[in-house]
């Protein structure tokens, strides 16, 4: 059966007191609209109109699907009138629509299924996921007649004392037949708010001898909507509990599961150990076997099997590969590869460049714009001089070349295979393989020199106080 998906996005969020809209707050890097959004992929739909207000460019930026249509609601005068414009869109609608509202991010696909299923085994003109919560306020209250059939919904601001006991609420997700949409004209304003409720539809089903049925659920959390901060907050630990739950199942171990976020597009290997303080960002890979200690950062990078990312390591778009040990305190910049078996130490910075297999470079050193063979060892405090002041260098270190320490390569410049640079030299020109560039000044020995200045500072001081009592 034909399905559309409808997403209702237009809501301003004002509780969230925020300069841009709440369905685009984000859950661990996305956009909380993109996750009910996502739920209705995986249920096929033939489309899926998302109504938005005057933010709709920000939304489209930020979904970045050209296979979505869009419909706008200028003014928000409620949830009846936002389906109204997009009906516009559906054309001569054949079969069920499925409409889930934007915030709401924690909705599984697992769970639209099953609802939709539901809808269809039980005939209804019209469902909807319903749960029961002991903080009801936020929600519309189900109510129902003195047969148990569901005769309304009220929503929090609209319902009597009586009414506001009602624990069974409506979570604002429906599956409704085509045949329903005619109701949409019936539906009057709130004489409190003057918005058009759509949750009236099922009153006027009821009255109209529709069939209206719930889908009751029992983990209340998937269709909680979020109106405050502190409901962001709230939906962020769900959603990285949820996504940790995952991959200890699929045999990732945690040490501390409570302080480590990692991001739903994320690949984990089985038998990686991860510590406290991790955030693993984007469309990050890491292997099997891998060790990532405590307050690591990695973003949109692949991290090969068996690799170490030791303590307060960033890791930008760049490529680890295998058996290799990163850090502590290093950084690796956007476009740089490290090979097989590399090690990267502490605070070294490597940007825009490619380490071979087996290279280190283990102490305070900048590496920009390099191309780095195999077995290369860069001493303590040896960088890359890439910039001109205008433009950008190359430097090619050819393999198991020995760099010494404190030493400075000038770009463009390249070492020949298996050659050495003496420590403390500045390197401006092409090393030929195999030999030995020294670059520094011829060492000088004054004698007694220290003697002389230990004398002449006695005398300076004895100077200064001579001149501070004839002062007084």
């Amino acid at each position: 059966m034909k399905v559309t998906g409808i997403v209702l996005a237009a809501g301003v969020g004002k509780r969230m007191n925020s300069a841009f809209p709440k369905v685009l707050h984000k859950i661990l890097g996305r956009p909380m609209i993109s996750y009910p959004v996502d739920a209705l992929k995986a249920v096929h739909p033939e489309r899926i109109v998302i109504v938005a207000g005057k933010w709709m460019d920000e939304i489209k930026k930020a979904l970045k699907d050209d296979a979505i249509t869009y419909a706008i609601q200028k003014k928000p005068m409620g949830t009846a009138d936002a389906l109204l414009k997009a009906k516009r869109y559906l054309g001569d609608l054949d079969g069920t629509i499925l409409l889930c509202n934007a915030d709401t991010p924690l909705i599984t696909h697992y769970t639209l299924k099953k609802f939709l299923n539901h809808h269809r085994v039980k005939r209804n003109t019209l469902s909807f996921i319903s749960f029961n919560t002991d903080s009801p306020s936020q929600y519309g209250r189900v109510i129902r007649d003195e047969s148990g059939r569901v005769c309304g919904i009220v929503e929090d601001k609209d319902a009597t004392k009586r009414q506001k006991e009602i624990n069974e609420v409506n979570s604002g997700i429906y599956a409704m037949e085509a045949e329903a949409l005619s109701c949409i004209k019936k539906i009057q304003p709130s004489l409190v708010s003057g918005e058009y409720y759509l949750t009236d539809m099922v009153e006027i089903i009821y009255r109209e001898n529709g069939k209206v049925g719930t889908y009751p659920i029992k983990d209340s959390i998937e269709a909680q909507g979020i109106n405050t901060r502190a409901d962001l907050s709230r939906a962020i630990d769900m959603m990285r509990a949820r996504i940790i739950s995952k991959w200890m199942d699929e045999g990732v171990t945690f040490i501390d599961a409570g302080r480590v976020f990692v991001e739903p597009a994320v690949l984990i290997g089985r038998d990686t150990i991860i510590y406290p303080n991790v955030y693993l960002e984007g469309n990050t890979a890491i292997g099997q076997g891998c060790t990532i200690y405590p307050n690591v950062r990695i973003i949109d990078s692949s991290i090969g099997d068996d690799a170490v990312i030791k303590d307060s390591t960033l890791i930008e778009e760049s490529r680890i590969e295998g058996s290799s040990s990163i850090g502590p305190f290093a950084h690796i910049r956007p476009r740089s590869i490290i090979g097989r078996g590399a090690k990267i130490g502490n605070f070294v910075e490597v940007k825009k460049s490619t380490i071979g297999s087996g290279s280190k470079a283990m102490h305070l050193s900048y590496l920009g714009d390099a191309s780095i063979g195999d077995g290369v060892n860069i001493g303590a405090g040896a960088i890359t001089c890439n910039y001109d002041g205008r433009m950008k260098h190359k430097t090619v270190i050819e393999d198991m070349v020995f760099i010494g320490s404190d030493s400075q390569l000038v770009a463009p410049v390249r070492v020949g295979k298996g050659a050495y640079i003496a420590a403390g030299s500045t390197i401006t020109r092409d090393v030929p393989a195999g030999s030995l560039a020294i670059s520094r000044a011829e060492q000088r020995h004054i004698e007694k020199w220290a003697l002389r200045k230990k004398t002449e500072h006695r005398k300076q001081k004895t100077e200064n106080k001579k001149q501070k009592t004839k002062n007084r």
